[in-house]
């Protein structure tokens, strides 16, 4: 195959042509000759990532095999190649055998408090029990392990943090110790500063994200995947809510009213930011062009939003991009992304495995 550019290998490298030999990436013209090959043509970069899926999850739980190749299938056709899947109680490590399906790499099954989070999705497990956990999905998953930060206590009525700090930095230390990074979903404010402190690497939604907690997340590098089409359906939450927990209903609703503000503030303190769409829990799958857009509505600039999805997020994830002898994993577009993100929604091809799909 041989593509005809403008290539986005990066920001600030462009190239007019790549070549796939094998199904991998090379910029040195093989032997064949162009009018041998099959020529692409278009603006292309690299496979885009959504970096908070879940693969083989519904909004009840584990789904079966057929549902979960779907999901997969509805991403890569998306443009999404590479899947961070954010928690999954369902077994999907078949999807690796499968050539014409995205790569993925898992974090394992949540672990969150008992009766503190969605029925079907998590370990429920205590304080004390956290650490051992952690470890056995971090063996299970492919480098991450996935922790229920907050959720609505139900006496309180509502978001309170579901772990003392002593358990928290035992369990990310435990983590680190084997190789694994940890992420937790936050919604509130008031779960960040023991998080935080104990070392976590990410931060799923972080809508809590306050002018006091910026400075410390700039300081230790921590992530965040803001996840903007998810947190979208926070005004219905709220309304499900209000009759039984008003106090919690007027919090997402004012985390909702922010999060733009508290997205773009994070980008301008040099918070590392990436593109997640929460897929697979109450969202369709498919969304990773949208939280682009959402990303620049939020006031990023749009090669800083193209980069939270593709050469920042690969780097982040230890894969590779449009680089010589790495898979030919990329997306084909009619017009500049550079110009207009919208682009990401109508992909004009999709290569995966060198491979047009």
């Amino acid at each position: 195959m041989h593509v005809v550019g403008p290539i986005l290998v990066a920001p600030d490298d462009v190239r007019d042509e790549l070549w796939v030999l094998d199904g991998r990436i090379t910029f040195e013209r093989p032997r064949f000759t162009a009018e041998e090959a099959t020529t692409v043509r278009g603006w292309v970069l690299p496979g885009l990532v959504d970096a908070h899926c879940h693969v083989g999850l519904d909004a009840h739980g584990a789904v079966d095999h057929d549902t979960s190749e779907r999901q997969a299938l509805t991403d890569r056709d998306a443009g999404a190649l590479l899947l961070r899947d954010a928690g999954s109680p369902a077994d999907t490590r078949w999807v690796d055998g499968r050539e014409d399906l995205p790569r993925l790499i898992r974090a394992g099954r949540h672990l969150a408090r008992p009766r503190r989070y969605i029925r079907n999705y998590a370990h429920e497990i205590e304080p004390g029990d956290l650490t051992a956990y952690v470890v056995q999905e971090a063996r299970r998953g492919d480098g991450w392990v996935k922790l229920v930060g907050d959720w609505i206590d139900r006496d309180r009525g509502d978001l309170v943090p579901c772990w003392p700090y002593d358990a928290l930095k035992e369990a990310i230390d435990a983590a680190h110790a084997v190789g694994a990074r940890v992420t937790a979903h936050c919604f509130s404010e008031e779960s960040l500063p023991d998080l935080v402190a104990a070392g976590i690497d990410c931060i799923e939604h972080a809508t809590g994200l306050t002018e006091d907690m910026i400075p410390e997340f700039a300081a230790r590098g921590t992530a965040i995947v803001p996840t903007l089409v998810n947190i979208d359906t926070f005004p219905g939450i709220a309304d499900a809510a209000a009759a039984k927990f008003p106090e919690y209903a007027a919090h997402m609703r004012a985390l909702h009213a922010r999060r733009y503000a508290t997205v773009r503030a994070a980008y301008d303190a040099g918070i590392p930011v990436y593109v997640g769409t929460d897929a697979g829990g109450a969202l369709a799958h498919g969304l990773v062009g949208h939280e682009v857009v959402e990303l620049v509505r939020a006031g990023l600039p749009p090669t800083a939003a193209l980069s939270a999805a593709t050469w920042s997020a690969r780097a982040w994830l230890g894969r590779p991009g449009l680089e010589e002898g790495a898979s030919a994993d990329f997306v084909v577009y009619d017009a500049d992304p550079r110009d207009d993100v919208g682009v990401l929604l109508s992909p004009a091809k999709v290569v995966l495995r060198g491979v047009v799909r």
